[in-house]
């Protein structure tokens, strides 16, 4: 049934095709030239600059270990200043060390720091408050130990607060106010235009000002915070808002946040940032606010909350005070260190570059782009490279990517990066006597590390290399094949180095019967594509589709290279008598749950297999514009788009401008762009978790595996290759893993490459 020919309009196709063979389809060719000016006509969005996240985090001198932090100042020359139960500490180079600066306050351990309105910082020790500001001269004597707090208005006034007590230091002059007597635990809460409000955790919230007072009971105050006249309280259960004015409710409590455990509030110039118990939470004011391009912001997802949690971010997620500093960035205090959110304008390009370069520094592996394994979390020093099952399929995204980075800039770097990494995946060829047969990766005797047991020794002395080669190796190859032939291979001998390793992979699977085979002389588990296994997956499985591209991808353009007619002969009759076109162009809405496909003992056809996605747009791209003709063409364009449509609430770059260079009129550069903006710098696989959030739609289970309705934005999801599922909730290693970037870099130069994305100074 599932082996039955193509009907009459696949068999005009084919008839088609077989009257086009010896015609080398390449970029030259009418079919890829169509697509290019196709692409053309869509216009290029402009690489605009933005504002990139990025994360700081400083380390404790050994005098601070397991010291208590309690309060966070960042003056007004952008120093950091914490406030711990040993004395005052200070940013220094990277590290949160003692400040022994001043020598008279080197051994002090104040009560409290405050910071004035021109960002001086002042001291209230048990009986005296100063400032080293205004050439040392405010000072004032305090009776010992009754107050634990103070706060600087704009008008010179001091607060201090105690134990049932608050006084206003003017002109000298201490000056004790009255207080209900309900409240005894105070925390004053300074506002930048010079109130002070003063909380009592468990009673209320109390305003002195020297004129009136106000007071509004309250449960559980932990952070106040001022906006726009507008009282934004802040506690266990959210926050909510009250007219300073009048003390009417004026924002109802606030719940549907990532987290509603408030620590802290700072009130932005473009929205409200939170410190909370499990992290810090961002939420912007208003439509206005969000697009303007002056204020430092972070990227927006589907809501207007971003949430800043885990190590990527911070020392750790119990927030105990955070500031906004002039220039935008955002320094948070939590229970075991320092952090920073910094904001600094940047283009793609140049995170491109950024990312480029941090590739060849460091993950590197004999021109494999490698996976760093780090010995201590998040420590890249401690790191080194390694193996993994797929170093010739991830490497191939990195050859792509710089073969793309050639085409649109003729910068020979870029060439000579990609000509090298061609010759570590030319070397999976020759490493062994297994002509045709790509190894998954090789190392020097005694170092491999990952699946010991599916390693030989190579006849090139001191040298190992991993067999049981998947297909995902051979579509990811072909891909960077086809890609480094139309953009990178200009001299005769370049050519051939190309036809060549696609020769040979070729001849060998149709030597083999359409399998790959290991050195044992059988088939590895997942290189097989011969009608018997393809066709016995039912059409809701993906596998009889992808396997079908895929064979049909590699013998398409191996004939274009080769012009042997035995690859284009194969492909006629698998399309003629097996229906492989009819698998291709199947459409994914037929996938779901498939019970009682069991290969060799694994479940098959029982949940979405991403990594599958990433082959299948892979595949696409030498399908469309490797094809026998443009009729051809056309009919796996419809089977991109089937996919794309599936895929597109993903707004993966790679994705997108696959698309677009398979020819297809509709596509979403913005989304893809949004999400290379979003994609973190830090690519250490530290632990997220997004499970408890308060903001998200949760789905049931379900075959497609997503847990979200909403997308979130890159920073906040765990860091990931291109076959990881972006709508899950967690993920990490807990840092022990950092991965080398390309696919940010495959995907940016790829959006140049089609004309999606165009270049800093706006030319296509």
């Amino acid at each position: 049934m599932y082996g039955s020919g193509v009907g009459a309009g696949n068999s005009g196709l084919v008839r088609h095709a077989a009257r086009c063979h010896g015609r080398l389809v390449h970029w030259r060719h009418p079919l890829v030239l169509t697509i290019l000016l196709a692409c053309a006509a869509w216009g290029a969005s402009p690489d605009v600059p933005f504002w990139q996240e990025a994360a700081a985090q400083f380390t404790l001198s050994p005098e601070l270990t397991n010291a208590v932090l309690k309060k966070l100042c960042v003056d007004g020359d952008g120093v950091a200043h914490v406030l711990t139960d040993r004395g005052v500490a200070r940013v220094y180079e990277g590290r949160l060390v003692p400040d022994r600066n001043y020598r008279p306050l080197a051994n002090a351990v104040p009560r409290d720091i405050a910071l004035s309105p021109t960002g001086e910082l002042y001291y209230l020790l048990d009986d005296v408050w100063l400032s080293n500001g205004d050439a040392g001269k405010p000072r004032g004597k305090v009776p010992p130990g009754l107050y634990h707090s103070i706060a600087i208005g704009y008008d010179g006034v001091i607060w201090l607060a105690g134990p049932g007590r608050l006084a206003a230091v003017h002109e000298g002059r201490l000056k004790m106010l009255p207080v209900p007597p309900t409240v005894r635990q105070w925390r004053l809460f300074p506002d930048a235009r010079g109130f002070f409000f003063v909380a009592d955790e468990e009673l209320g919230a109390f305003l002195p000002d020297n004129r009136s007072q106000w007071n509004r009971p309250v449960n559980s105050v932990t952070a106040i915070a001022v906006r726009d006249g507008e009282l934004l309280v802040g506690g266990g259960t959210g926050y909510f808002g009250v007219q300073i004015s009048n003390g009417e409710f004026s924002t109802s409590l606030q719940t549907n946040l990532p987290v509603t455990d408030i620590t802290c509030l700072r009130v932005a110039p473009n929205g409200l940032w939170a410190g909370t118990s499990r992290g810090v939470v961002f939420e912007a004011a208003t439509a206005a606010d969000i697009t303007n391009a002056a204020v430092p912001m972070p990227l927006l997802g589907e809501s207007r909350f971003r949430y800043f949690a885990g190590r990527r971010w911070l020392s750790d997620d119990a927030v105990v005070d955070l500031t906004v500093d002039p220039t935008g960035d955002v320094w948070v205090l939590t229970q075991t260190g320092l952090s920073k959110i910094e904001f600094r304008m940047t283009t793609l390009e140049a995170k491109a570059a950024e990312f480029e370069r941090k590739i060849r520094s460091r993950h590197m592996r004999y021109g494999f782009s490698a996976e760093r394994r780090l010995k201590v979390a998040g420590d890249v020093a401690s790191g080194e490279m390694i193996d993994t099952d797929n170093d010739g399929g991830w490497s191939s995204y990195w050859l792509a990517s710089q073969a793309f980075r050639y085409a649109v800039t003729k910068d020979p770097q870029a060439k000579r990066w990609a000509w090298e990494t061609f010759a570590a995946l030319e070397r999976q060829q020759s490493i062994h006597t297994n002509r045709g047969f790509p190894a998954r990766t090789f190392e020097r005797t005694g170092f491999k590390v990952s699946d010991v047991e599916r390693w030989h020794p190579s006849p090139e002395v001191g040298w190992d290399w991993k067999a049981h080669t998947s297909s995902d190796e051979i579509a990811s190859h072909m891909f960077a094949y086809a890609v480094l032939w139309e953009c990178a291979a200009e001299t005769p001998p370049e050519k051939q180095r190309i036809i060549s390793v696609v020769d040979r992979i070729a001849d060998h699977i149709l030597r083999n019967n359409l399998y790959l085979v290991d050195v044992d002389g059988k088939p590895t588990l997942w290189g097989r594509w011969h009608p018997d296994y393809v066709n016995w997956f039912p059409p809701t499985a993906y596998d009889r589709r992808l396997n079908s591209a895929e064979l049909t991808a590699t013998m398409q353009l191996a004939y274009a290279l080769t012009k042997k007619e035995a690859y284009h002969q194969r492909v006629i009759d698998l399309f003629d008598h097996h229906g492989y076109l009819t698998n291709i162009v199947s459409s994914m809405r037929l996938l779901q749950p498939t019970p009682g496909l069991i290969h060799q003992g694994i479940t098959l056809g029982d949940s979405w297999n991403h990594s599958d996605d990433e082959l299948g747009f892979v595949t696409y791209w030498v399908l469309c514009r490797f094809a026998f003709t443009e009729a051809l063409a056309n009919r796996y364009r419809q089977s991109v788009a089937d996919h794309w449509d599936f895929e597109k609430i993903e707004r993966y770059p790679f994705w997108n401008f696959v698309a677009a260079g398979c020819g297809l009129p509709e596509f979403d550069a913005d989304g893809a762009i949004w999400t290379l903006r979003g994609w973190p710098m830090d690519t250490v696989s530290w632990r997220v978790e997004n499970a408890h959030r308060k903001d998200l739609t949760k789905m049931p289970n379900n075959f497609r595996g997503q847990e979200t309705v909403e997308l979130l934005p890159p920073g906040e999801r765990p860091v990931m290759r291109c076959n990881g599922h972006p709508f899950v909730l967690g993920g990490g290693d807990g840092g022990f893993t950092e991965y080398a970037g390309d696919e940010y870099v495959l995907g940016y130069w790829l959006g140049r490459f089609v004309k999606a994305i165009g270049s800093p100074e706006g030319r296509p």
